[in-house]
């Protein structure tokens, strides 16, 4: 059976859709659709750097994806006394895992995030081959983690892209998404009788509009370093900024021009017909062809994107309702913005000498009872 690849060219565009170059006063930065993951601004995206305490989200995608958020989480030796930043835990003292991650994200602990290494990993060391091979997976070349906060340390460095993907994919656990846009929050203190308090440390959730969290880091090795998100008229984006000096500042400016360059258009809704087929072999039936999900993108304002549609000239019976059956996709040039699925909308049955007979023998056998 010949595939129809139809090609709908809604306006002329470049060949690419390349990530704009922008003049920023950190040493690296990336700004991504957080959606599909696609480029929008970038400087310095793929060199490696120090990365402070933006460590701390990988940490909490290791053990958000490994561990038991009810699960007790006791400070070793090792987590106790953790120079830097601290929630300030008693040797011995134990929460819960959600509760660990309060304190790492909001407060930045390290003897939090000390803690929670020895709970996944068993051992530090063993909790970073970890961080790292979790990193590789998620499509980051240039990363490699020695310690699960952040605390300076030769060989421990990221870029900007890679956080970003490894932001992303934490923002896709809802108790993520919760944890890091808390401005204020509150933990038990073991053998006290008041909570913890944790302030967050990103000013941007009270400070820009639509703000979405994600992550403060500094030390003098690795400068201030945020990982930042937000979102505006259903545009989601995330952000990093290594080694910047007015990190909230230049966050917001570098997320004030994307949200001012870019778009999120839908083209097509889920549930849309988008055309029929023929059916083969079921007495001429059709089968309407149905978006499984929106076809959004973010794109550069004032431009249209291409619309793709990969489907066959006609499918064969017997074909079920929800069956995939092709795709379309959104494009600027050549990069694809979006890709969604296309079910069959209906039943078809087969209608041919052997269904017929079978479904004669089925109704026979039926009255025969």
């Amino acid at each position: 059976m010949k595939a129809l690849l139809v090609f709908l060219a809604l306006l002329l565009l470049p060949a690419g859709a390349s990530a704009r170059e922008v003049g920023t006063s950190a040493k690296a930065c990336v700004i991504i659709d957080e959606t599909s993951g696609r480029v929008l601004l970038e400087h310095n995206a793929h060199v490696p750097l120090p990365m402070a305490s933006t460590t701390k989200v990988m940490t909490a995608l290791l053990a958000l994806e490994q561990g038991d958020l009810t699960a007790p989480v006791t400070c070793g030796r090792n987590a106790f006394g953790v120079p830097g930043t601290s929630i300030y835990l008693s040797q011995g003292e134990t929460l819960t895992l959600e509760q660990m991650l309060y304190g790492l994200m909001l407060a930045s602990g390290n003897d939090a995030a000390v803690a929670i290494a020895e709970h996944i990993g068993g051992s530090v060391e063993d909790f970073c081959r970890m961080m790292t091979l979790r990193a590789a997976e998620l499509g980051c070349e240039n990363t490699v983690f020695l310690t699960p906060h952040g605390l300076p340390k030769e060989g421990h460095y990221t870029t900007a892209w890679d956080l970003a993907l490894i932001a992303r994919e934490a923002m896709t656990h809802e108790l993520f998404r919760t944890i890091v846009s808390t401005q204020r929050g509150r933990i038990p203190w073991e053998g006290r009788d008041y909570d913890r308090v944790l302030n967050n440390k990103n000013k941007l959730l009270s400070t820009y509009e639509g703000a979405t969290g994600i992550k403060t880091g500094y030390t003098k090795a690795a400068g201030r370093c945020l990982v930042f998100g937000a979102e505006r008229s259903g545009m989601r984006i995330i952000g990093v900024v290594l080694n910047c000096a007015d990190w909230f500042n230049e966050a917001a400016r570098l997320m004030d021009v994307a949200f001012a360059e870019y778009e999120a258009i839908t083209m097509l809704e889920k549930g849309e017909t988008l055309r029929t087929l023929p059916v083969d072999v079921s007495d001429g039936m059709e089968v309407s062809v149905l978006l499984t999900a929106d076809l959004t993108g973010v794109i550069p304002k004032n431009v249209f994107p291409d619309i793709e549609i990969d489907l066959p000239q006609s499918l064969e019976a017997p074909v079920q309702a929800g069956q995939i059956v092709g795709e379309v996709r959104m494009l600027q040039g050549e990069t694809v913005l979006c890709a969604v699925p296309l079910a069959a909308g209906n039943d078809v049955l087969r209608d041919d000498f052997a269904s017929r007979w079978e479904t004669y023998i089925e109704n026979w056998l039926l009255l025969a009872r």
